[in-house]
């Protein structure tokens, strides 16, 4: 993630209404974020990633041309500056938020959102957390109650976990912030974030939104054992 010590928080809007764009950007300059680029399009996206080096995209999913998801893997490449990417959009569906979540994103949220709600999600993903909205966890824990199959094989990799680590992904699976998880586990939010940068590296996961997936791809966690906001 591309975070400077310094200087506000960069972000490059893409979404194929200018409506939508314009709004976007003034809530964001008026929460003292930074917007370096607009782009109405996925190949603009890219371009303006590129050129720009923000710290986060929001990216809408239905754009004409290349669209966001495409974008968004595109973006993502696995270089330790690439910025987060916190999908927008209006359609909450399932082929969507997957489909998303496996492209890299580390946030996932609906349009119909209060502006504070976009200023708080911004910069909660740059600090490192996944955002997935309280009803598109509800929609993930029903899609792996449907498919509860392939625990043994992952189960493997969990193997490497310590109880501790265990713990805390469970935890992660109901959609905990870092905040949340310090106060339900009773220590700081430093060490929740040793606790899930060491979780991250053990499975080769890319950010906390793979974690949520992983653990009940698992079967580590289950419908109804996490908590979900």
């Amino acid at each position: 993630m591309n975070v400077s010590p310094e200087g506000p928080l960069r972000v490059v809007i893409a979404d194929d209404q200018g409506l939508v764009r314009t709004g976007f950007r003034m809530i964001l300059t008026a929460a003292g974020i930074e917007v370096v680029a607009e782009a109405s399009d996925g190949e603009e996206a890219v371009a303006a990633v590129r050129r720009t080096r923000p710290d986060i995209v929001l990216m809408d999913i239905r754009m004409p041309g290349l669209d966001g998801l495409e974008a968004t893997r595109r973006i993502l490449g696995g270089a330790p500056d690439d910025p987060q990417v916190l999908i927008l959009t209006t359609f909450d569906l399932d082929r969507y938020v997957y489909a998303a979540l496996a492209a890299g994103a580390s946030g996932f949220l609906l349009k119909d959102v209060t502006p504070e709600y976009l200023v708080a999600a911004v910069r909660l993903v740059r600090s490192g957390d996944a955002l997935l909205a309280p009803a598109i966890t509800r929609r993930l824990v029903e899609r792996f109650a449907a498919n509860p199959g392939g625990a043994s094989t992952v189960h493997r990799d969990l193997a490497a976990l310590t109880p501790r680590e265990s713990e805390v992904l469970r935890h992660l699976a109901g959609g905990l912030s870092n905040g949340e998880l310090a106060a339900a586990l009773g220590v700081s939010e430093a060490t929740v974030k040793t606790h899930v940068t060491r979780i991250l590296s053990k499975l080769g996961l890319r950010d906390r939104a793979q974690a949520v997936v992983a653990a009940y791809e698992s079967g580590l966690v289950t419908p109804g054992s996490a908590r979900t906001r």
